[in-house]
């Protein structure tokens, strides 16, 4: 047999098996997609194969895990490679926080500082009005802009619906002025109750959906979650240190 119908044997061989492998992981999700679709409604797309035979990584909103290709085992944890020590689940889900955070849009968000063209760093802030930490994190937001930090504010109100808190972030959405009625009512002063059509549920459900658990929650540039308040000069550290600007 000569070289050249031995690299056409080759391609075939290798180009039915890429095929068979396709269509293996396509039996494989359909399989998984039945499987969960007992539970919550599943889009195909957002199943995909892992470096791990017969596991398959399963996206729902912010959330990642994992599910055997028989559709029958769950697990819920971070995948590391403990060649490379790479954390193979973060990175998505921070992708997958991102992407969801901004999809909210900065119309329903109360931001402080420059403009995104201006700012040198951007982080979205989900705030509970009466929560301490984020009364002294506010109280440093001219610090933050200073420091070519422009911070966008989403409501997340712990105590939830009904709350005192969500009814204040309710009211600082229908101000007139909601910079000034978010910062009057951060200081601990009352503002006039009103009342409006407002993303405070959207986004409180949203915080929800990508791991928030307690305020405040800052949300950097790239989908990372940092938990509690970060002083200005140490948050403008880190972000240059991961974020550096040219």
């Amino acid at each position: 047999m000569n070289i050249s119908r031995i690299r056409l044997l080759f391609l075939g061989l290798f180009f039915a098996g890429g095929v068979m492998a396709a269509e293996t992981h396509q039996a494989d999700i359909d399989r998984i997609v039945e499987s969960l679709g007992k539970m919550v409604k599943i889009d195909p797309k957002e199943v995909s194969p892992t470096p791990v035979p017969g596991l398959y990584e399963v996206k729902i909103g912010a959330h990642i895990f994992y599910v055997s290709a028989d559709g029958r085992y769950l697990i819920l944890g971070k995948m590391t490679d403990l060649k490379t020590g790479k954390d193979l689940t973060e990175a998505k889900i921070a992708k997958a926080r991102k992407e969801a955070v901004d999809a909210v849009g900065e119309d329903k968000m109360v931001i402080f500082g420059p403009s995104a063209d201006k700012a040198r760093h951007t982080i979205t802030v989900f705030t509970d009005v009466d929560c301490g930490y984020c009364r002294k994190l506010h109280s440093q937001i001219e610090d933050y802009n200073d420091k070519g930090i422009r911070v966008r504010y989403l409501a997340f109100p712990r105590a939830g619906r009904g709350s005192d808190s969500w009814r204040k972030a309710e009211s600082i959405w229908c101000a007139d002025d909601r910079q000034a009625a978010m910062t009057r009512a951060k200081q601990g002063k009352s503002i006039p109750e009103r009342k409006c059509d407002n993303p405070v549920a959207e986004e409180y459900e949203l915080g929800k959906m990508v791991g928030v658990t307690g305020t405040p929650a800052l949300v950097l540039e790239n989908g990372e979650l940092v938990p509690g308040y970060v002083p200005p000069e140490r948050l403008a550290k880190i972000l240059d240190r991961k974020f550096p600007k040219k």
